[in-house]
């Protein structure tokens, strides 16, 4: 009875250990992808940071409401949109993130200097800024399919001397 049941266990373990480690390597996979991409914000470098989403990423602020579809609106209208703004941008993860599977979540600080044109046309106040929030990334096949930001606009757009 005893080996039966040894016999049992072990075909369960097998099968099992294999579902942790694939699980462990999807985790590292996404939050190595969002660690790149993080990195080429940093750099200042849109196509890079562009390069990790997925053709058909959906990019959701909370500000804004409305998500922005697709790779090329999302490089247009958000990376550059706020690298034009502020060149100097920092983007730091706040602690450790969050992983699991193929989702990664994390507290940040966004910061810099707004030296340049917002893409709307709001002319550069020349103020910094410091806020916080949180994002949340979905990784498949080490392609971001979509990302969610939130974080306080009002205090953003405070100050930025634009309310």
């Amino acid at each position: 009875m005893l080996n039966f049941a040894s016999k049992a266990l072990r075909a369960v373990a097998i099968p099992a250990a294999f579902v942790l480690t694939a699980s462990a390597a999807f985790a590292a996979d996404a939050i190595d992808t969002v660690n790149g991409y993080l990195a080429a914000w940093n750099a200042h470098d849109s196509t890079a940071a562009a390069a990790f989403f997925a053709d058909n990423v959906e990019y959701y602020d909370a500000s804004v409401g409305t998500p922005v579809q697709g790779a090329d609106a999302a490089k247009t209208q958000v990376i550059d949109a706020f690298l034009n703004a502020a060149p100097d941008a920092v983007w730091a993860m706040d602690g450790d993130a969050i992983v699991s599977g193929d989702y990664v979540a994390f507290e940040w600080t966004f910061s810099g200097t707004n030296t340049g044109d917002w893409a709307d046309g709001t002319p550069a106040t020349g103020k910094t800024f410091e806020i916080h929030g949180a994002s949340v990334f979905h990784v498949v096949d080490d392609k971001i399919m979509h990302q969610a930001d939130y974080y306080d606009a009002l205090g953003f757009y405070t100050q930025l001397g634009l309310m």
